[in-house]
């Protein structure tokens, strides 16, 4: 990894899993769900809230769809097991296949959205019957790049990991003890045999880590990167996905009529004591 995008790993530790356990505690919970893919992301999430509300207070879930891997679900019972957290096994199959058949035009990427929002559906169900809080799991390069389903895999109530970088979400989970076997796969979103995140980019992400770094963090100009040896194709592609995903990093623009809107004025956690 990048010297600049190294960090203090136990300090990291330390913020998240108290950031976990104050955002849960000011709005009354003390259990969390999460959706288990058999990734690297939601490993993180799961070892991080273990330590922030005991493992018997988190729930993983597990969502495979028909095609999904053998080894995804095997690498999140991996988790569940070196944990000891609860854990529920919930096929989505008979659930999106119904709408698949009614729409047989649909493309690998309306079926992958159907998918992702099936599983935030579940997430929210079990939210409200463990009275526990949704975990996001989404990284910070992801949400840049817009390489999520909005209403999908990118809804949850807190999300400790959405200021790591893909390539920081490797570091902390090698250092918490993340079984080796999820370290080492390519990350992949498990629509298809064979799919990969960095094939569908169309970029790695340790390139993606360092152009976002320098254009968010060290607030670069794009001539400055190219400069540094960085392809200009990539860079010009990289600002594109972030200009054209701003929408789903927020939430829905509100049209203002009063003096005190949602969002604009109103959006201070001061207002209300927090």
């Amino acid at each position: 990894m990048s010297c600049r995008l190294d960090l203090d790993l136990n300090l990291v530790e330390d913020i998240l899993v108290n950031f976990l356990k104050e955002e849960a505690n000011k709005v009354g919970f003390s259990k969390v769900v999460l959706g288990l893919s058999g990734g690297i992301d939601s490993a993180l999430v799961a070892y991080l809230a273990a330590k922030a509300f005991g493992p018997e207070n988190v729930l993983g879930i597990l969502m495979p769809y028909k095609t999904s891997s053998k080894e995804s679900v095997d690498h999140a019972k991996l988790v569940v097991e070196d944990l000891g957290i609860r854990s529920k096994l919930i096929e989505i199959t008979p659930m999106v296949e119904p709408y698949f058949q009614m729409n047989p035009d649909m493309d690998g990427l309306r079926k992958g959205n159907r998918m992702a929002r099936e599983r935030m559906c579940i997430l929210f169900d079990y939210s409200a019957k463990e009275k526990a809080l949704v975990l996001g799991t989404s990284n910070k390069t992801e949400m840049l790049l817009g390489y999520s389903t909005q209403f999908g895999d990118a809804a949850s109530a807190i999300n400790a990991i959405g200021d790591l970088y893909k390539t920081q979400v490797w570091e902390l989970s090698k250092h918490m003890g993340v079984p080796q076997p999820l370290i080492d796969k390519k990350p992949s979103a498990d629509l298809w045999e064979g799919q990969t995140d960095e094939s569908e980019l169309g970029f790695s992400y340790k390139l993606a880590d360092e152009i976002l770094f320098s254009l968010i963090d060290e607030r670069e100009k794009k001539d400055e990167i190219i400069k540094k040896g960085y392809p200009e194709d990539i860079v010009n592609k990289v600002i594109w996905k972030i200009k054209m995903s701003q929408y789903k990093r927020k939430l829905p623009l509100i049209a203002k009529i009063s003096t005190r809107t949602i969002g604009r004025e109103f959006r201070y956690p001061r207002d209300w004591g927090v």
